[in-house]
Order: structure tokens, then C-alpha cells, then sequence
């Protein structure tokens, strides 16, 4: 795959530095250990929102902070969780006295080390929340997840629990809100090509140039199936179909 960088070594850093320079009256950034924060923060007496996860996502999560979604986010390597001293330092920096909540998605390191980093704010007196997003219905008994992953919901949670933190609603109100979008939120993903980490410079997994593959998640983890391309009209149907089926409503709810 062709890209465009310098190092493997530096993309992240090399990120950040451009995010802090193209957006220096939204965004500051910390660099030891690396979380991107409002310029305001902390703001006082708001519900403060703190996200993160593996790099090569783009825009995800950094890409998110400003006024009205995040207050923070924590970049890990290139498909690696970030670590409970990233997120706690970027709980520590946000906190305005009205509570901090971690938005996480469904994968066992982002799990694992935001309940370490909440558990380490809580003993220094934050009071943090915690929700874990799992809107991916290609998952459900898998042997490289830990239940559904979680995906595009975020975004959506993201955001609307930002509008509700600029509300100034209280953390158990924010919380409530998040609760509500990621329990309506449903995805499913394809792929018709394989991704390249950096570091590793080859495709992570082999898919015949005329096949594609449905419920693919996006580390490359393995989808329900694999086929020829199908037309447009057809894949949508065929990622529609569990999606639909799965939300609990029916017709003239």
C-alpha cells in the first residue's frame, strides 16, 4: 500500500504536531503520555468527556475535541489501546468539578486500561462514568472480540453527549444519554481490501482481488463471510438485513 509518511516510527506524534498546529484556537496537545484536550479545558462545571483508542482511525477521537463533543481523547499506536496514564492524565487535566465520563469502545485493552485509569481519577477524588459502545452485529459468538466491538455509534454518542454536557446536565443525566444512543445504535462493515499497519509495511490479512468480505471489523479482525463482489445495491441489502433485524422495533413505533 502506498502512504504518505516519514517514519513508522513517528506517525503519531508527527499527527498530533499538525493537529495542534492547524487548530491551535480549538485543540492543545500533551505529548508525555500523548492526549489531545479543549483549549478551554477545563471548563468549569461541566460534565467533562474523555475517549480514545488506537491510531489509524482518523478522525477518531482527536479529531472530535472542541466545544460540543469531546474534551478529550487518548491516540494509542496504530491499532493499540492507549494506556491508563494517558487516560488519566487527560481525566485529570479536563476535570471541571462536575464529573468526567470515559466514552469506550467494546475492545478488551480500551476496557481493561479505562477501568484501571477511572479506578486511579476516582482515588484522586474525580468522580467518572463510564460506557461501553458495542453497536457491531457482525459479532456475536467470536473467538477476537469480546462481544460486539464498537464503531460508528461512538461518533453519534460522541456528539450527542456533548450537546448534553454543553447543556450542563449532570453526570448520571450525560450518562443517561449515552446509555440511550448506544442502546439504538447498530452497524455492520465490509471490506474489499485488506488495511496496511505501517510497522508492518504488508496487508494484515490476503482477499482475492474479485471477493470481498461482510462483517469485517476495523482492525481486520474476520467478518462472517467472504464472497465475490456483489453490486452496490446488493451489499447494502446484505448489511441492512441483520442490522434492521436486530433493533428491537417494529413497523409504526
Amino acid at each position: 500500500m502506498k502512504k504518505l509518511i516519514n517514519q513508522a516510527d513517528n506517525v503519531v506524534r508527527e499527527e498530533l504536531e499538525g493537529l495542534a498546529k492547524a487548530h491551535p484556537d480549538l485543540v492543545k496537545v500533551n505529548f508525555e503520555p500523548a492526549f489531545v484536550y479543549r483549549a478551554d479545558a477545563p471548563v468549569q462545571g461541566k460534565v467533562a468527556l474523555v475517549s480514545g483508542g488506537g491510531s489509524g482511525h482518523e478522525p477518531m477521537h482527536g479529531g472530535f475535541v472542541g466545544m460540543g463533543m469531546l474534551d478529550a481523547a487518548c491516540p494509542g499506536a496504530v491499532f493499540t489501546s492507549p494506556t491508563p496514564d494517558q487516560m488519566l492524565e487527560a481525566t485529570k487535566m479536563v476535570n471541571g468539578g462536575a464529573g468526567v465520563l470515559h466514552i469506550v469502545k467494546n475492545y478488551t485493552g480500551d476496557i481493561m486500561n479505562f477501568e484501571m485509569a477511572a479506578d486511579l481519577g476516582r482515588a484522586e477524588d474525580i468522580d467518572v462514568a463510564s460506557v461501553v459502545i458495542d453497536d457491531d452485529v457482525a459479532v456475536k459468538d467470536s473467538l477476537y472480540t469480546a462481544g460486539r466491538r464498537g464503531v460508528g455509534t461512538t461518533v453519534l454518542v460522541e456528539k450527542l453527549c456533548g450537546a448534553a454536557a454543553e447543556e450542563r446536565r449532570s453526570l448520571s443525566e450525560v450518562v443517561d444519554v449515552c446509555n440511550k444512543v448506544k442502546n439504538l445504535g447498530r452497524s455492520m462493515g465490509m471490506a474489499l481490501t485488506s488495511c496496511t499497519v505501517p510497522h508492518v509495511g504488508k496487508p494484515t490479512f490476503d482477499l482475492p482481488e474479485d471477493e470481498m468480505e461482510i462483517g469485517i471489523g476495523i482492525h481486520g479482525e474476520p467478518g462472517r463471510m467472504r464472497m465475490k463482489v456483489k453490486p452496490a445495491d446488493e451489499i447494502v441489502e446484505m448489511l441492512m438485513e441483520p442490522i434492521i433485524s436486530d433493533i428491537p422495533y417494529a413497523s409504526g413505533d
